[in-house]
C-alpha cells in the first residue's frame, strides 16, 4: 500500500515522502496514530498545502528530543534488586523498570523508548543501555543494578 508520512520515522523515511508499506502496517498503526494517509491525489495536495505547518511542528518536536538526549547522555541511574548471595538477581530490571527509574527522576520516557539490546539486565552490574527519543535521535545512559541482600 502507498502511502504519504505525515512525519519522519525510523527505518521508514522522512515527511512528506511515499513510500509502500504493507497494508497491515499502514491501516492498524501507521494511519490510526495519524503518522501516515493513504497516498491518494486528495491527500498528496491537502499535504502540500499543510507542509509548512506540519516541518514546523516536526522540527519542534526534533528540537525537544535533542534537548531530552543532551540531558539524557551519559546518565548513571541506579536500580535496585534484590539479589542471591552469588550476585543473581530474583527476577529481572527491565524496560518498564528503567523507564519508571527515569520518569522518577522528571524525564518523559515511556518503555517503548528503552533500547535493551541483550535483554533484560539478570547480573548485578553496570549496562550501557539506549534510549530511543525520536526518529535517529537517541542516547545512551549507563544503568547500574545493585544488589540488596536479605539477612
Amino acid at each position: 500500500m502507498q502511502i504519504i508520512l505525515m512525519e519522519t520515522i525510523a527505518k521508514l523515511g522522512r515527511l512528506g515522502e511515499i513510500v509502500n508499506v504493507k497494508s497491515g502496517y499502514a491501516r492498524n498503526y501507521l494511519i490510526p496514530q495519524k503518522k501516515a494517509q493513504r497516498a491518494t491525489e486528495q491527500a498528496i495536495a491537502e499535504f502540500e498545502t499543510k507542509r509548512a505547518e506540519l516541518e514546523k511542528k516536526q522540527a519542534d518536536t526534533q528540537a525537544a528530543a535533542q534537548a531530552l538526549a543532551d540531558r539524557l547522555e551519559g546518565l548513571m541511574l541506579q536500580i535496585s534488586q534484590k539479589t542471591s548471595s552469588d550476585g543473581k538477581l530474583f527476577g529481572s530490571v527491565t524496560n518498564a523498570n528503567i523507564a519508571d527509574a527515569l520518569n522518577e527522576q522528571g524525564f518523559v520516557i515511556e518503555k517503548s523508548m528503552v533500547r535493551m539490546p541483550h535483554g533484560q539486565l539478570k547480573q548485578v552490574g553496570d549496562y550501557p543501555i539506549k534510549v530511543a527519543l525520536y526518529g535517529d535521535i537517541s542516547a545512551q545512559i549507563t544503568v547500574s543494578v545493585l544488589g540488596e541482600t536479605e539477612i
